[in-house]
């Protein structure tokens, strides 16, 4: 509320200064300056969201009526422009790229997280295949992912943002959440099939919506609850039939799924200002550090002794390194491409792609690894899926009318 006043107080001073004549207007570039600047938490510095989150919704819409505001003053600014004295007058920008065809790089946007996402599930599902260690891959996932947010602030692409105790405090839950939620979905991938997996991680919307509704105290209407029911459904169905089930793989995507909606919420009570680029970068090293013991006290024996001979036996030592290399790389591309893809969009299309991406990693990792899986097994993941559809386009819908409200 406080940073609404204050964005609206200096509007107004802004306006004013652009009344003044000529002669102040030369001694003071306050309006200039005005224009130039962007409103904290812009969806163009990366916005405030976590893995296509909202944090600050305040903000977010002060940036968009932000923008409305700067284009009426544009105008002023191009005739103050126009007086004498002015070197620029009547020099138009050059329209770029992305701002002359937004749909289309939206669209790339979404073809590069879709590749990125199916490439890593099935090289990762490859490597299970001679390597079977998922808390030593979950651990190259974020080490090769924190060398590269390492680099890019090395050479300021993002520069660093500021890290402070406070702000490690608020994110040391989330960062916890995301790194146990990360390595059972590891263990899940490497003890069944990808398609199996991904469909029990399909119950993830119903794990939310009890959070909100029991843990947060938030009311979920009821057409909300009843397009969860296919969902259950859905995955109750696959999973009595599904030819590559045991309980490690099925338990591990059920503690997978509660991880994650813990992280959904202590995500909400991490409100930050930090664009999400720096926010994933901090959240991957603090889970780096929480997934290391864990691995050497549960796996590290039997990689000295035969895991690591095992694998170069079978592959070469290079491939071994360069699988390791390329699944961590294409793991952290394809969480942060998601990250920066959401924030250019509605909530509806952020619900449509969630599903449709899985969709696109069932069918691929069916087709690539020729999982045969029962009829019955199939009907029960078509059901899951088009249950999250349903169940995503109702909760869309619903964030919009609360945002078009709070808009008016």
């Amino acid at each position: 509320m406080e940073s609404r006043v204050l964005s609206r107080a200096s509007t107004f001073a802004s306006f004013s200064q652009l009344r003044k004549p000529p002669r102040e207007n030369n001694n003071n570039n306050n309006s200039v300056s005005f224009v130039s600047a962007r409103p904290i938490g812009a969806v163009g510095e990366g916005g405030n969201l976590i893995w296509g989150r909202q944090l600050r919704p305040a903000l977010l819409l002060e940036s968009s009526s932000a923008g409305k505001q700067r284009e009426t003053v544009k105008p002023c600014l191009a005739a103050a422009s126009s007086s004498p004295g002015s070197d620029s007058a009547g020099e138009a920008k050059p329209v770029g790229f992305i701002e002359k065809y937004p749909a289309l790089v939206t669209g790339f946007f979404f073809f590069m997280w879709y590749f990125l996402n199916v490439i890593f599930n099935i090289l990762n599902k490859k490597i299970y295949n001679y390597f079977p260690y998922p808390y030593f891959v979950s651990v190259v996932h974020l080490f090769v992912g924190v060398v590269y947010c390492l680099v890019s602030w090395a050479v300021g692409l993002p520069k660093r943002a500021p890290m402070d105790s406070n702000l490690l405090k608020l994110l040391f839950p989330v960062a916890v959440c995301h790194a146990l939620g990360h390595v059972t979905s590891n263990v899940s991938f490497a003890a069944v099939a990808v398609s199996f997996t991904h469909t029990i991680k399909a119950l993830e919307p119903f794990f939310n919506a009890a959070a909100s509704q029991f843990i947060l105290g938030q009311s979920i209407p009821l057409n909300l609850w009843l397009s969860l029911a296919p969902v259950v459904l859905g995955v109750s169905m696959a999973s009595l039939t599904e030819l590559s089930f045991n309980w490690v793989g099925f338990i591990s995507a059920m503690i997978s799924n509660i991880s994650f909606t813990y992280r959904s919420i202590y995500s909400k009570k991490a409100m930050t200002d930090m664009d999400s680029t720096n926010l994933y970068a901090y959240i991957s090293i603090i889970a780096l550090f929480v997934c290391i013991p864990p691995a050497i006290i549960l796996e590290g024996p039997k990689l000295m002794k035969h895991g690591f001979g095992d694998a170069i036996t079978k592959v070469g030592l290079t491939k071994f390194i360069t699988d390791l290399f390329w699944v961590g790389m294409f793991y952290h591309l394809y969480n942060q491409l998601a990250t920066n893809t959401l924030e250019r969009v509605a909530p509806l299309t952020h619900a449509v792609g969630n599903v449709l991406k899985r969709v696109f990693v069932i069918g691929f990792s069916i087709i690539v690894f020729g999982n045969k899986i029962s009829t019955q097994t199939g009907i029960g993941t078509v059901i899951a899926i088009a249950g999250v559809a349903i169940y995503s386009y109702i909760k869309a819908k619903m964030e919009e009318e609360k945002r078009q409200a709070k808009a008016a």
